[in-house]
């Protein structure tokens, strides 16, 4: 029913089922994860009025909520670097679950939780994204503008090679901002501005 699509490794569909409603992908060496991809196959659709929240474990720190999927959103893409905060989902969700490993080969894993919607929905209004797109932003301008132009600032220092730093006089090609903020609004439209707060 579901995939997991780590960057730059191979489709995984083995998922471990739990128990009726939970199932796990392992992630081996996750220390080098930095996005994950999650979807339905398309063979099966949840049950009408039915979803599955998406939770990564990190071993010792316990599950976190990154989002969900549902039939009109099959698919998400969750940042895991940097993103782990201190405070865990439900941990006894996925009760049995294999323990993981410590050190360079750690082993994570990705938990899927089929729950009614309109659970799915009030557990969404937890994540620090959604509580930003809730937020109005015009509540303090000044804050918001400074962490846009940050971004932009740390995404064209990206480009500068060498040992070169960025300058008032250095020439920034116009494509360069332009792909920037296509970018920029696609995180905005899927995932709100959580982001922006990530110290990076």
């Amino acid at each position: 029913m579901f995939g997991c699509l780590v960057a730059g490794r191979p489709l995984q569909t083995n998922l471990q089922q739990v128990d009726e409603t939970h199932a796990l992908f392992e992630l081996p060496m996750a220390s080098a994860i930095n996005h994950i991809c999650v979807f339905l196959l398309g063979t099966v659709p949840f049950p009408d009025g039915y979803g599955a929240t998406v939770h990564f474990y990190w071993p010792g720190k316990g599950f976190q909520l990154l989002g969900m999927l549902s039939n009109e959103k099959p698919s998400a893409i969750f940042r895991l670097r940097g993103t782990f905060s201190a405070v865990s989902s439900n941990d006894t969700l996925f009760a049995g679950s294999p323990a993981s490993g410590g050190g360079p080969a750690l082993t994570a894993l990705l938990g899927l939780s089929i729950e009614p919607l309109p659970e799915i929905l009030n557990e969404m209004t937890t994540l620090p994204s959604a509580i930003s797109r809730a937020a109005p932003v015009a509540s303090d301008a000044t804050l918001m503008a400074e962490r846009v132009v940050k971004h932009l600032f740390n995404y064209v220092s990206s480009f500068v090679s060498g040992g070169q730093t960025l300058t008032p006089d250095t020439q920034v090609p116009m494509a360069l901002i332009a792909k920037w903020y296509e970018t920029f609004m696609s995180k905005v439209q899927n995932t709100g501005l959580g982001f922006l707060e990530n110290r990076e």
